[in-house]
């Protein structure tokens, strides 16, 4: 895209972090239309203007027309990554909607498997630009569609307010809610925790092949460890489908939370033999909190408002992601493996976070 656009490839790079920025800008305001209308019309919507953003892609000229592409692909990815799934989620199933959750993610976690070559065979025969409007194309005629076929209504299995009800369903929402300093407390908390794990998640996406080698671990090698991450991922949400299905969504969390610390100090400890126990463990704790992403506002907050409330969540670790792979990128120029540190101290500050966090009483 660079040599082809006349730009330099970090320009690519910051196009695509200026669509993460507009993304956490209009994230609260995603949230809101889906508590209000529901998934159904604004996830749908957002398929078109997924694929608007990819045509645009497509037929860019120049670095103005790439940023303006991206502009486009920040607000789709406003209303059309995990957390507006999350909502529309939990506006169907209210606060049923912990096993749907792990089943969406569970599904997702194939999304880099499939991805990745997918778009690498595409590139590689026809170019990018055909790439993007392969992808605008399944946007239209697989997305949408599946979009569409969400149900209108609720389908929870919670009481729904008649008319003659209005102030007594009020009452059992507000209720349901922490106090209000409380909930300030748990909100900031749960916000540093999805900041840090998603700076180091998204840290180890962009840089993981090459840290492994700074410590010592053989190209051909790295990229086998580095492959491990998908499975560990799914692995790791089929654990929380399963066993940790009964353990409160907190507990599981504070589980994970530990798990990219662990891998990172044995790496740092034991060097190359521990490259694979590093990315498995990396993987896992990362599948799990995604879950986490979707479920720990759920729970301790309730459904009332919910995808306002995720998408306020999610400005910082939005703002955090995009700055995420040029800043571990220098550590890793200025320290080499020696960059794990950063992050095996950013894990541990968000498990501290998730252990201030109490369990709601109800």
């Amino acid at each position: 895209m660079a040599r082809d656009l006349g730009v330099s490839t970090p320009t690519v790079f910051a196009a695509f972090s200026v669509a993460l920025v507009v993304s956490a800008l209009l994230g609260p305001a995603a949230g809101k239309a889906i508590d209000r209308f529901g998934g159904r019309p604004v996830l749908a919507a957002n398929s078109l203007v997924f694929a608007a953003a990819l045509a645009a892609m497509a037929m860019a000229q120049g670095p103005v027309a790439l940023f303006a592409a991206w502009i486009i692909m920040g607000v789709a990815m406003s209303a059309g990554l995990y957390e507006a799934a999350f909502s529309a989620l939990v506006h169907l199933y209210g606060k049923s909607a912990r096993g749907a959750i792990t089943g969406i993610t569970l599904i997702a976690g194939f999304a880099s498997t499939v991805g990745w070559p997918l778009t690498t065979w595409l590139e590689f025969e026809w170019g990018w630009r055909t790439a993007c409007l392969a992808w605008a194309g399944l946007h239209l005629l697989l997305a949408l569609p599946l979009n569409w076929s969400l149900p209108c209504e609720t389908v929870a299995h919670e009481p729904v307010a008649t008319a003659a009800q209005p102030k007594a369903a009020e009452t059992a929402s507000a209720s349901a809610l922490p106090p209000r300093q409380s909930g300030k407390r748990a909100s900031v908390l749960l916000a540093l925790v999805f900041a840090f794990t998603w700076i180091i998640s998204t840290a180890m996406a962009a840089h993981l092949p090459r840290l492994l080698q700074a410590g010592g671990v053989q190209q051909a090698t790295g990229l086998v460890f580095a492959g491990l991450v998908g499975p560990a991922q799914v692995a790791g949400r089929l654990l929380e489908y399963g066993l940790l299905r009964r353990v409160h969504p907190l507990v599981s969390a504070r589980l994970a939370g530990l798990m990219h610390t662990l891998g990172a100090m044995a790496f740092l400890l034991l060097g190359v033999p521990a490259g694979a126990l590093f990315t498995l463990l990396h993987g896992a704790g990362n599948g799990v909190l995604t879950i986490a992403k979707g479920t720990l506002p759920l729970v301790l907050f309730g459904p009332h408002n919910y995808g306002a409330r995720q998408g306020l969540l999610m400005v910082p670790a939005r703002f955090a992601q995009a700055l995420s792979p040029w800043l571990f990128g220098l550590a890793i120029d200025r320290f080499g493996a020696g960059a794990l540190w950063f992050s095996a101290v950013l894990g541990l500050m968000g498990f501290a976070a998730l252990m201030l966090l109490r369990e709601p009483d109800h």
